[in-house]
């Protein structure tokens, strides 16, 4: 049987009981709620037990450990300790790590996991105070009695053993859990006889190989307790009967087909056990147990698993719909002038059929958004590590945590993201010592926060530190001749210096920052995203960085805009405003360089002729239109033939199809049929600034290298 399938579930359910146990983890206190608890309880022994069916016995020995340590928190019997979570937390990198070695067919970090499986081991052979395992010591507390009545109860009399009454319920099969497993599993405890009952067996031509109709006896001897055993019936309690009952060996023998099993009665007073109905042994928390897998399974019946490539094949489709609408709807204006009666009919079923388009491309681009929260929740360990790691007491906020975005858009905002808050904790927030002197909490805050504008989802990453050091920056900047020492800068733009490549403010170089490489990576990635970032800051308060995306990179509302004989596409949310120009408002610097004045601020003019190598026809530029655009901060007059109006395109990527061309981010296909570029206005607008640099440096340096190769001069 081939299980790849299979594990590949398996995989990502594990996936997401980390994210449960981590945020648990991170929440769990003296003050947590039990089912709290229970809950990453739950997780830990689900990875457990899928681990141990699907043949993954190193990580279900791992996680048997952590669910141990878990199990003694939600019984009381163990202080809920810092330590102790940190170890835990550890635990769950470890498997982690153990999980991805698995799925990749890759090695693990074994040592590691040998490392952190002993120091849990110790913790639990210390006991709940530290002492030593073995240590004669009484613990005295109300829990520590419970739990020691309790052994008492369970403690076998006469034979040492237990009897096990077994009766897998109807769905057992059908869930995937096989009883011959946990039969064999039971083997392996001590001396075990199994009987199987087959009286319940129906004929051949009835039987329903989805159901099993066997029930089992099985004697387990030898000094094994009580909780070993349910650990191993825990993942099926709710899908079967279950009594186990100590192997005394006054006990009468069981009945040979037992219509309800049930435990002896413990006192005189109690129902005969033929009239009990038959109760699973369980712990405390086995109604929460049972009603878990019920509410997973309701769950999971509203939802299905779809590869992400279908998905894309889904949208890829419903975009040749609307190419097939837009076609449409030039060949009725066509029409128009051959019947205009059936160019109405025409006319108002194309509409229909846009609303519907509309409508289907908007629940197709649902499929693919995620909430952001499964980046968000990255970020509480990290924030908790890293404070503990710098000596700064930094509390977390997330706003918005259920604000939707495309899963690609989800996929690549995680690294910088991660930049932005390691950058925070480090460089924004200061130490307790240094907010307490000037008059702040000595707990710093850092918030996360999300939300939809328009047409994009806004990003912002806020620290209540001691804000950027502009003088720090601007000296910086002119070591590395990144401005001119007499360069006029506004209050923005010298803080978006700290996104120049190399860049940094810090004294010395540390292993969470201090490179010049972080922030340099975040404007990159999100440049290749379509959208843009920007950041304040005011001293002694703390900066604002606000990342600005689009919601999906499948779709685009643009400007359509003729260059010659081609029509090109400018991203709407890059366009500040188009003009017509007017000659009193046109400057030339140099023959390479114009300028136009629009209110009374220079923009530089690029002519796009240039840019992508075309043939240049207009001789005179006020026979264009200027269209301003903004990129980090920085405009430019993209100056065209034309404006053709604006319509939502399909994005067509041109790196899968071609190649990467320099200032084009994809192409679409128009109404008519034929192809319009999409162009990359970060790109343009970041490649014309680098090139005025490079020719400034190079006019810099052409007196020294004349007075060089003149021997007078050098004098």
């Amino acid at each position: 049987m081939d299980l790849s399938e299979v594990q590949d579930i398996f995989f990502e359910e594990c996936h997401e009981g980390f994210d449960v146990l981590e945020s648990g983890l991170l929440n769990l206190d003296s003050s947590t709620d039990v089912e709290e608890i229970n809950s990453i309880f739950r997780a830990a022994h689900s990875i457990k037990g899928g681990a141990g069916t699907f043949g993954f016995p190193e990580i279900s020995d791992f996680t048997h450990v952590m669910e141990t340590l878990l199990d003694e928190m939600r019984d009381g019997r163990r202080p809920i300790q810092r330590p102790a979570v940190d170890l835990l937390l550890e635990s769950v990198d470890v498997l982690r790590g153990m999980v991805d070695a698995a799925q990749n067919s890759t090695d693990n970090d074994q040592s590691r996991v040998e490392d952190v499986q002993g120091r849990l081991e110790a913790l639990l052979a210390a006991g709940p105070d530290g002492a030593d395992a073995g240590d004669d010591s009484v613990d005295k507390s109300p829990e520590a009695e419970d739990s020691q009545a309790d052994s008492q109860v369970d403690a076998p009399q006469g034979e040492q053993g237990w009897r096990v009454e077994f009766a897998p319920g109807p769905e057992m099969l059908k869930r995937g859990n096989e009883p011959s497993r946990i039969i064999r599993e039971l083997t392996k405890l001590g001396d075990t006889e199994v009987k199987a009952d087959l009286s319940n067996l129906p004929e051949l031509a009835e039987l329903d190989p989805r159901q099993c109709y066997i029930r089992w006896e099985i004697s387990v001897r030898g000094d094994v307790e009580k909780a070993t055993i349910e650990e191993l019936f825990a993942w099926v309690m709710d899908e079967c009967e279950l009594a186990i009952s100590p192997l005394a060996a006054s006990a009468p023998p069981p009945a040979a087909a037992p219509e309800a099993v049930t435990e002896p009665a413990a006192d005189e007073d109690a129902v005969p056990a033929a009239a009990a109905p038959a109760e699973p042994v369980a712990k405390p928390d086995a109604a929460a147990a049972k009603a878990a897998p019920a509410a997973k399974s309701q769950k999971d019946g509203g939802s299905i698993r779809v590869g992400i490539d279908k998905v894309d094949e889904l949208i890829n489709l419903v975009g040749e719909l609307v190419i097939t609408q837009s076609m449409l709807t030039q060949v009725t204006e066509q029409f128009e002038a051959v019947d205009t009666t059936l160019a109405d009919h025409l006319r108002d079923g194309i509409a229909q059929l846009e609303r519907n388009t509309r409508e289907l491309q908007q629940s197709v681009l649902k499929i693919r958004m995620l909430p952001i929260t499964v980046s968000f929740s990255r970020f509480p360990r990290l924030v908790r590590d890293l404070s503990s790691k710098l000596g700064k007491d930094i509390e977390l906020k997330m706003i918005g945590e259920q604000t939707e975005v495309d899963k690609t858009v989800l996929e690549k905002i995680n690294d910088p993201l991660v930049h932005l808050v390691r950058n925070s904790l480090d460089h924004g927030i200061e130490s307790p010592e240094v907010r307490k002197a000037a008059g702040k909490p000595e707990k710093g805050t850092l918030t996360l926060s999300a939300f939809h504008e328009g047409g994009d989802i806004v990003i912002k990453v806020i620290d209540d530190g001691g804000g950027l050091k502009r003088e720090k920056i601007l000296e910086k900047a002119l070591e590395r001749g990144i401005v001119k020492e007499h360069e006029e800068l506004s209050e923005d733009r010298i803080y978006n210096l700290i996104f120049a490549p190399g860049f940094s403010t810090a004294d010395n170089v540390s292993d969470v920052s201090g490179r010049g490489v972080g922030m340099d990576v975040v404007r990159r990635n999100i440049r290749d995203l379509g959208g843009n970032v920007t950041i304040t800051s005011t001293p002694g308060q703390g900066s604002v960085v606000t990342i600005r995306l689009p919601l999906t990179l499948a779709i685009l509302d643009g400007q359509l805009a003729s260059l010659g004989e081609q029509t090109y596409v400018l991203p709407l949310v890059s366009i500040i405003e188009s003009l017509m120009i007017t000659r009193e408002n046109l400057e030339g610097v140099t023959q390479e360089a114009e300028l136009y004045r629009l209110r009374n601020e220079y923009i530089p003019i690029l002519r796009l002729e240039r840019v992508f190598g075309m043939p240049e026809t207009r001789t005179d530029l006020v026979d264009g239109l200027l269209v301003v655009v903004e990129a980090e901060g920085r405009q430019v007059g993209l100056l065209v033939d034309d404006l053709l109006g604006q319509q939502q395109v399909v994005i067509k990527s041109l790196e899968t199809n071609f190649r990467q061309i320099e200032g084009i981010s994809g192409a679409t296909i128009l109404g008519d049929g034929t192809i319009a570029l999409i162009i990359d206005v970060p790109g343009l607008v970041a490649s014309y600034f680098d090139s005025i640099k490079e020719a400034e440096l190079s006019a810099s340096k052409r007196p020294a290298l004349k007075a060089a190769t003149n021997p007078a001069t050098a004098e």
